[in-house]
């Protein structure tokens, strides 16, 4: 048998021609098999081989991208919403408000938000395909919200690189033979520097471990600059470390999905790996079992306190990471049929449970902690940055083969970092290019744009005052703009385009209409519950400090425009939608909070949402 490419003159004699085929299939090459017998008569056979090309659908637009794994999504979002503050906040949250009581409201505000808006973001990208912005053909006045979320991630990733370039600041000072951290006698120490047995005599006011001074002197050097005002140049050692972020970041996102999915299988699980090796380590040092004692003690008098109840909403609304845009971005690359319902309560869960899980490794830390130094627990207890980029390295540094625990622990920072990093640029770059088609063919291009953008912007949190431009990007680029735009969300889906018809949509999906619990979660629970954050927020406002450095009023001013800018997106876009349609008010009306796909029935007056039923049905 022999097999070869038959020339064209012998295709053309012996070959019967196709048929047209429709040219959504491409182009084909005939390859011709010939089957020589032995009386010398040959025998002809064709293969049709059809080159690899883009699938198309039946509008002949191109099929989207979907995950090459479902792991690869699951991880993507797990590696999301599992972040820094996992790590540094919950557990100290816990603490502070009783404890395992703690767990009474967090789990309660989880049950009736947390988990029903994670389920509707996911569900709403899986449905309709499309980025933060995209989704809203659904209701078109409302498509401000996604230019709302798409923003807030965008400012998020000025300031949440600059973290992960500390990490990998201080991996690389772990490469040595003594961590730089433990003692006063380098060149960035200042006279107030003293170990903790010193301090113990020292007023609280002039304490500075070398821990501390190492963080803010040495890396940040922010005592060469005096506020916000007065930034100076960016350091080089750390715009290096910055840049080396950007770039992985670029080569994790430049093809999309593909990249991005295979990333998180190292991004996603390495925590889960170190967080597991630093308890195993952390259990057998003294006074870590009084650490884990101190976390899981429960005192429900603290339950009375509104406050507790506040501080558990609003940890449920930021450690699940909706109104990023991200998980609608995510969903989008989905199948059509995958089941996004046991997704939610899987991924949702799974980011619980490494909260409460990581507090048993940091208070098995602090609690050595306290016991080395004979000083009650809460000198060490401490939140944010501190806890990961003071208290730690120096509870670190006191264990035998110091190095190589500070080198573990770093890893996991910048693995937390990264993913959590990925899912916000995923947000902003999925989201533009569903909007502005034109972009699709320059997905590399385009997100270069974007992370460069971003490094630059960050610069100004490298440089000498860099931690107060840093402050006061946390302190309003996602704060009351996230529980906003997520309100916005909730009642745009559950209100207007209808709590019936999305069910339908997931029923479409996966065989199985949401249950009553659920309906009447997105309609009337949850955005009570949104709405009740957006008024505290506002009321419970304190302007941002950094120790007691306060902010000059234009920064504050400066902040709140931030904040602004994202928000107005909404009524904005609603003004602009209004005034581009065609025909009266009422017309425009009804094609702007109509989904896209049934604008055709308006000419003959059929608009659901100028029925009574639509508003009342659950």
């Amino acid at each position: 048998m022999l097999k070869e490419k038959a020339p064209s003159s012998l295709m053309s004699s012996v070959v019967a021609p196709e048929k047209s085929t429709s040219n959504t299939m491409g182009p084909k090459e005939v390859e011709l098999i010939l089957v020589k017998e032995q009386n010398g008569v040959q025998f002809t056979s064709t293969t049709l081989v059809a080159p690899a090309l883009t699938q198309t659908n039946s509008s002949g637009e191109e099929e989207r991208e979907t995950w090459g794994k479902k792991i690869d999504f699951l991880l993507s979002v797990i590696g999301f919403a599992v972040d820094l503050a996992n790590v540094w906040r919950f557990p100290y949250l816990c603490y502070k408000n009783g404890g395992g009581a703690f767990l009474v409201p967090y789990l309660f505000f989880m049950v009736i938000a947390g988990m029903p808006l994670f389920y509707m973001e996911l569900a709403v990208g899986q449905y309709n395909r499309e980025g933060a912005a995209g989704v809203w053909k659904i209701c078109p006045i409302f498509k401000g919200v996604g230019f709302t979320v798409i923003l807030i991630s965008l400012y998020v990733g000025f300031y949440y690189n600059v973290i992960i370039s500390w990490a990998l600041f201080y991996l690389f000072s772990s490469f040595s033979g003594e961590l730089p951290w433990v003692h006063c006698n380098n060149t960035w120490n200042s006279p107030n520097c003293s170990d903790w047995a010193d301090n113990n005599s020292v007023s609280d006011i002039y304490k500075a471990t070398p821990a501390q001074e190492y963080f803010e002197r040495a890396v940040l050097h922010i005592q060469d600059s005096h506020g916000i005002d007065d930034l100076g140049r960016p350091r080089w050692q750390l715009t290096s470390c910055l840049a080396v972020v950007i770039v992985l970041l670029y080569f994790s996102l430049w093809k999309g999905v593909k990249t991005s999915g295979k990333v998180v299988w190292i991004t996603a699980t390495m925590p889960y790996v170190v967080l597991t090796v630093l308890l195993l380590r952390g259990v057998t040092l003294p006074g870590a079992i009084d650490g884990i004692k101190a976390y899981l003690s429960v005192d429900f008098l603290r339950l009375c306190d509104a406050k507790v109840w506040i501080e558990a909403a609003t940890q449920i609304c930021f450690s699940l990471g909706v109104g990023f845009g991200v998980l609608i971005a995510f969903s989008s690359y989905n199948k059509f049929s995958n089941n996004c319902y046991r997704d939610a309560i899987i991924t949702s869960s799974i980011n619980s449970l490494t909260s409460f899980f990581s507090g048993f490794v940091v208070f098995s830390f602090l609690g050595y902690m306290s016991h080395k130094h004979n000083v009650a627990l809460d000198k060490v207890a401490r939140d944010g940055a501190g806890l990961v980029f003071v208290i730690y390295p120096e509870a670190i540094a006191t264990l035998p083969g110091s190095s190589v625990w500070a080198v573990i622990f770093f890893i996991m920072l910048l693995t937390l970092g990264i993913d959590s990093a990925m899912g916000g640029m995923e947000s902003v770059i999925t989201g533009l290019i569903d909007e502005f088609k034109f972009l699709h063919k320059h997905r590399e291009l385009f997100t270069l744009f974007i992370v460069v953008a971003t490094f630059l912007i960050s610069l100004f949190c490298v440089t000498n005052g860099g931690m107060y431009v840093f402050t006061l990007l946390d302190h309003f680029a996602a704060g009351t703009s996230i529980l906003f735009g997520v309100l916005i969300e909730a009642i745009g889906i559950a209100w207007f385009y209808g709590v019936d018809r999305f069910s339908d949509d997931i029923e479409e999906m996966i065989g199985q209409r949401p249950g009553k619990y659920w309906r009447l979660c997105w309609k009337f629970v949850s955005p009570c519950f949104l709405l009740f954050m957006v008024v505290v927020s506002f009321a419970t406002f304190n302007p941002p400090n950094y120790g007691s450095y306060m902010f000059p009023p234009w920064a504050n001013m400066v902040g709140w425009c931030l904040a602004i800018s994202s928000m107005t997106m909404v009524p904005l876009y609603a003004i602009y939608k209004l005034c581009t349609l065609p025909g009266k008010f009422c017309d425009r009306l009804a094609y702007a909070i109509t989904p896209e796909t049934e604008h055709h029935l308006i000419d003959n007056g059929e608009v659901r949402q100028f029925t009574l039923h639509h508003w009342l049905v659950v």
